[in-house]
């Protein structure tokens, strides 16, 4: 793989069972590259590690006098050297090859991950989280990939030359294979608290991510009341506990690295000294200890890689962890998994007896209803729901789009959508006929025709859906500051920033309508627009979606009134349907959530019916 072949045609299945089960998956999907980076790195460490030899030779070719000796010597040193650098070179180009496709195919998994969880995966991970994985996370992870092709033929350097001096002169060789070892693992004791520190430190820098981006989303609002100052001092501080968890950190990598530098002084001057009392006695000759003596100052280089890979590793582990984590996160099936084109679906609930379809399968059609509430939304109709709870109207939003869902880790039944299972449906299917807009809907940065170009069914048109959704004065605003004429290529900043609460919802809503789908979930599409916007988005919505299934969660007296029918949800079941007006009178609890009556007045106006029922009586 070459990184102009980027990106993967498919980045594969990843083993998320652990952060190092994916280290290990990554390793053996990059294993033609990391071959070629051994092979280099091979030649590389291998010419440098025949060198010392060679001085050897050439050292003592100038003791006796031998000039072809010496010739000979200074040749292949020359070959060495300029297999020293063609090794190095290709061992880089490869190295970094092998860093930027692993990270490359870490961030495609990412990308396919959040396109199939959407809005749920920020309901199971934090935002700053997710940020930290797939920005600063798929870079450490991308080092240990490279890095273990180089950490592994410096390895072999050191092992062949320490059997290499046990061979050539044993009286020092058995001194430096019994050094190289303690070099190499001395370090081991002291990577627990460095990792434990560096995992502090990534903890922190994530909760500050995770700040700075939650300030600047709601920065309009923060303005608006003053609390820009609170938010200032509030990511100073967390800014401080991250200096201070990476100074600490560094503090531990500084002292690994002076044990890498001190201990191999220790084994030279050990060296130095038993070889000098050898050579004084005449049992080596120069030559051979000036070829110890290099072979010992050379061994520093391949060591080095050996704090790089427990560095990398230490680094790359919880990095890999959270990405692991990420990337385990399945779109909840019950026990059957998803549904295939042979499966034959047998009515359930309320459409029990309909067709039953097999071979190819179609979008699903039908009504929208869910056992586990009770809740059933009839095709073609405009269907209110109202929950006392905003939490509870968000997991059933969820829910009706496919995704299951637990209660007290109690699997709760699928939603079915004409007799079928949503949740055990294929994915691509399943947001085929149901399209759910959660109550904070992103805007992507671009042209506005761009954020409109979206899968959709064709029926519905970009002016349609935007005056609908009563987008007229969000286009002028955007063409204000466009030199076009035509709003559709007006720029929208990032997340819609530049404009108000009201205006990016109308513009989500706007793209949701334009994709016509089978069901159309929305929650709270309304709750940033004022009332008299508010009456003509649920007119224009009910026009635009006559003879499709609609689903709003809403509180609002505006939309529920335009409903066609509308369902109050108690403590997760349905309690009443009917029409709003009918409603607000016959349900007290319905007319407390939809009205905001506070506990007085609730019981009031009961002591009031209950007066009336006494009169109507005598």
């Amino acid at each position: 793989m070459q990184i102009r072949d980027l990106p993967f045609t498919d980045p594969g299945m990843p083993d998320a069972r652990s952060g190092p089960h994916f280290l290990r998956w990554l390793g053996r999907n990059q294993l033609d590259g990391q071959l070629k980076s051994l092979a280099w790195g091979i030649l590389h460490f291998g010419s440098i590690a025949v060198l010392p030899y060679l001085v050897g030779l050439a050292v003592q070719a100038v003791v006796d006098r031998s000039g072809g000796r010496l010739a000979v010597a200074g040749g292949v040193m020359a070959l060495c050297g300029i297999a020293i650098a063609l090794g190095d070179t290709m061992l880089h180009r490869t190295a970094v090859t092998n860093w930027i496709t692993a990270a490359a195919r870490v961030q495609q998994l990412l990308a396919r991950k959040t396109a199939q969880l959407g809005s749920a995966l920020t309901r199971r991970v934090a935002a700053g989280e997710v940020v930290a994985v797939s920005t600063g996370d798929v870079e450490k992870i991308g080092w240990f990939v490279e890095a273990i092709s180089r950490f592994t033929a410096a390895a072999l350097t050191v092992v062949f030359v320490c059997v290499g001096l046990v061979v050539y002169q044993p009286a020092l060789g058995v001194v430096v294979a019994v050094g190289v070892p303690v070099l190499a693992l001395a370090v081991l004791p002291l990577l627990p608290r460095a990792t434990r520190r560096a995992d502090h430190q990534r903890e922190k820098a994530g909760r500050a991510t995770e700040l700075a981006s939650d300030t600047v989303a709601g920065l309009r609002v923060l303005r608006g009341i003053g609390g820009e100052d609170l938010f200032l001092d509030r990511y100073r501080r967390a800014s401080q506990e991250v200096r201070t968890a990476a100074v600490r950190s560094a503090r531990m990598w500084a002292a690994i690295s002076a044990v890498q530098v001190l201990l191999p002084g220790l084994l030279l001057i050990v060296v130095v000294w038993h070889g000098v009392n050898l050579a004084r006695e005449g049992r080596i000759t120069i030559g051979e200890l000036v070829t110890v003596y290099s072979a010992v100052t050379m061994l520093t280089y391949p060591l080095r890689h050996f704090e790089e890979i427990a560095m990398a590793y230490s680094f790359s582990r919880p990095s890999a962890k959270r990405a692991a984590r990420v990337l385990s996160l399945q779109r909840t099936t019950h026990a059957g998994g998803e549904r295939t084109a042979s499966t034959e679906y047998a009515g359930v609930g309320p459409h029990a007896g309909a067709p039953t379809p097999t071979g190819d399968l179609p979008t699903p059609t039908g009504d929208l209803y869910d056992p586990a509430t009770g809740l059933l939304a009839p095709s073609g109709r405009l269907t209110a729901v109202v929950c006392g709870d905003p939490d509870e109207a968000g997991r059933l939003a969820e829910r009706l789009g496919g995704h299951a869902a637990f209660d007290d880790a109690q699997e709760l039944p699928s939603v079915l959508l004409g007799g079928v299972p949503l949740d055990e449906t294929a994915l691509a299917t399943a947001r085929t006929a149901v399209l759910v807009q959660d109550k904070d809907p992103v805007l992507l940065s671009g042209t506005l025709r761009g954020l409109l170009d979206v899968p959709a069914s064709g029926a519905v048109s970009a002016d349609e859906a935007l005056d609908a959704a009563q987008c007229a004065d969000v286009l002028d605003a955007l063409a204000q500051g466009s030199v076009s004429e035509d709003p559709l290529d007006a720029h929208v900043t990032e997340r819609g920033r530049s404009l108000s609460g009201g205006q990016r919802q109308r513009l989500a809503l706007a793209r949701s309508l334009i994709t016509d789908p089978e069901v159309l979930v929305l929650d709270e599409p309304t709750s940033a627009v004022d009332s008299h916007t508010e009456a003509r988005v649920a007119d224009g919505v009910k026009g635009l979606r006559k003879g499709r299934t609609t689903v709003v969660l809403t509180s609002s007296p505006l939309l529920l009134d335009r409903a066609e029918r509308v369902v109050f949800l108690h403590e997760g079941e349905v309690a009443a349907v009917g029409v709003h007006r009918d409603l607000v009178h016959s349900e007290p609890r319905y007319r407390a959530v939809v009205t905001r009556e506070t506990d007085e007045e609730q019981a009031s106006v009961n002591l009031t019916d209950i007066k009336i029922d006494i009169e109507e009586t005598a």
